[in-house]
């Protein structure tokens, strides 16, 4: 019969002397087995995650240039169309009834503006109704209604 020692018998796991402690310095130490770290598959798998969420922060920014743009063309369209209702709102004489085009230069682009004067639902008032558009197209455009006293 042989007697084992006791540092070869299973203690229990909370033992200090126990082989599973005896595992987790192994571990700590230097066994190839057990080093911590990222594998190939990982590192691809969260390149492939960024590389798709820096590609869609590139669309975003080409989204947002053109949508800046596009409103920068309308806001000079409705200063074009407010300076047409100006002038028609400072006469001393009211517009004509019918329809008036015209050509207007501003922040260094031309922009055509069409002027339609008719009666309102109140007999003493007229309905001006000013688009304006870019002359070399694009999305610039303005549309504006204005009321004015008619002559008697």
């Amino acid at each position: 019969m042989t007697v084992k020692s006791m540092s070869a018998a299973k203690a229990p796991p909370s033992c200090p002397g126990s082989r599973r402690a005896g595992d987790r310095i192994a571990r700590r130490s230097g066994d190839p087995h057990s080093e911590s770290g990222f594998t190939l598959i990982e590192m691809l798998v969260a390149l492939a995650i960024f590389s798709l969420a820096a590609l869609a922060l590139l669309r975003l920014g080409g989204a947002t240039a053109t949508t800046s743009a596009r409103i920068q063309d309308q806001a000079i369209a409705q200063m074009v169309a407010r300076n047409v209702a100006v002038e028609a709102l400072t006469d001393p004489e009211p517009p004509p009834f019918g329809r008036l085009a015209g050509e207007a230069i501003n922040a260094g682009r031309r922009w055509l503006w069409t002027r339609t004067t008719a009666r309102s639902p109140e007999a003493r008032v007229q309905q001006i109704e000013i688009r304006v558009t870019s002359a070399e197209g694009g999305p610039g455009q303005a549309t504006l209604t204005i009321f004015r006293r008619a002559a008697q």
